[in-house]
């Protein structure tokens, strides 16, 4: 049978290979790797010692329908990732995470800036975790490229880009800027992404989470964003009966990647369900979606659990697995020969003898 009829169940999903490309670092660390992290640093502002209660703690204080009371939990993640040594087992872990769920490709993401309170360099920041995320993935079926965020409350997304081009070639393959959206525009750090574009960097952009359709006219309009980080809001941009803005056909029909996050989203209260996601709408409309996690451990998934709901949501076959599969390794900030590679001898083959 082809894709088209291949209806995958939860192990089916696990087996196949998976690009992630929008997955935070700090929002993904295991419960107990937290709590040795707060012993190693005398970190005491942990709510308990058990890592099932912190677990519990740290999803139920995300889930609040709000995205300022989200980012509230990731003050334990980042309050214990202040040494070499806990970020680069942060950085391990994720990568040997990610590939047990059968991921093969991920582009991890991280603002070093939180990670300089204990008197590490951003240099020493991104060294780590590059260190972490190569022994991690080593013998391991994945490949991890990082991405460095600025935050956009903050004003260093200069120094940030900088420090991105300081590591191209090392292992970090783009930019972003994250955190609080309302208020902070992405045309507020426009000298980052004039200084990424000259040199010829890709960068995405946080945008169309928790702010409008005009947030994210501004990263591809003013910014030139490669890809857009959520984008859920570009439905603002969509009438009822399908027909498309003039910004949304400009992301449609430029086949701009939108990095969409369903369970964080209805998490920060920009959905009311899975069911509700525009993820399901924006594929049949032709829009290059891609399905990610967000933050693991905060929304308690894997990218297995997230096709896996997407499925369930929306009817998906097997041939919207594989396309949005597809959409991820082709947007892969990745030198071409390397994704179709990928694309060639992992997604493609995988697919091909599962579903053929």
């Amino acid at each position: 049978m082809g894709s088209d009829d291949f209806a995958p169940g939860f192990e089916d999903l696990s087996a196949f290979p998976k690009v992630v490309l929008h997955d935070h670092l700090d929002g993904g660390l295991r419960p107990a790797t937290i709590i040795d992290l707060a012993d190693e640093a005398g970190y005491t502002g942990l709510p308990t010692r058990d890592q099932d209660e912190l677990a519990t703690h740290l999803q139920a204080g995300a889930r609040r329908r709000n995205l300022g009371l989200y980012l509230e939990m990731f003050r334990h993640t980042v309050g214990v990732m202040q040494t070499r040594n806990a970020i680069y087992r942060v950085a391990a872990e994720s990568a040997e995470d990610l590939a047990d769920d059968g991921v093969i490709y991920a582009e991890v993401r991280f603002a070093p800036e939180l990670n300089t309170i204990g008197g590490l360099s951003p240099d020493q920041v991104v060294r780590a975790a590059l260190a972490g995320f190569e022994d991690g993935s080593s013998g391991r079926n994945i490949k991890v490229g990082v991405l460095i965020c600025a935050m956009r409350t903050d004003n260093r997304s200069l120094e940030m880009a900088e420090l991105v081009l300081r590591f191209r070639d090392q292992g970090v393959v783009g930019f972003d800027i994250a955190g609080a959206e309302e208020g902070f525009p992405p045309s507020g750090h426009l000298a980052a992404f004039d200084l990424l574009r000259r040199a010829g960097m890709p960068f995405t952009i946080h945008a169309g989470e928790a702010a409008g359709v005009d947030s994210i006219r501004d990263a591809v309009q003013t910014c030139g964003a490669h890809r857009i980080g959520h984008g859920i809001r570009i439905t603002d941009d969509i009438h009822p009966d399908g027909t498309l803005g003039s910004l949304s056909a400009e992301v449609r029909d430029r086949g701009l990647v939108l990095e969409q996050c369903p369970t964080s989203n209805l998490h920060i209260g920009a959905v009311d369900s899975i069911g509700t996601h525009p993820i399901g709408k924006l594929l049949d409309l032709g829009f290059r979606v891609t399905v990610n996690t967000d933050n693991r451990l905060m929304s308690g998934t894997t990218l297995t659990r997230e096709l896996g709901r997407c499925c369930r949501a929306f009817g998906w076959s097997g041939r919207e697995v594989e396309q949005v599969t597809r959409n991820a390794m082709e947007a892969a900030f990745l030198h071409p020969d390397q994704r179709q590679d990928l694309i060639d001898e992992m997604i493609r083959s995988v697919w091909d003898r599962s579903t053929g």
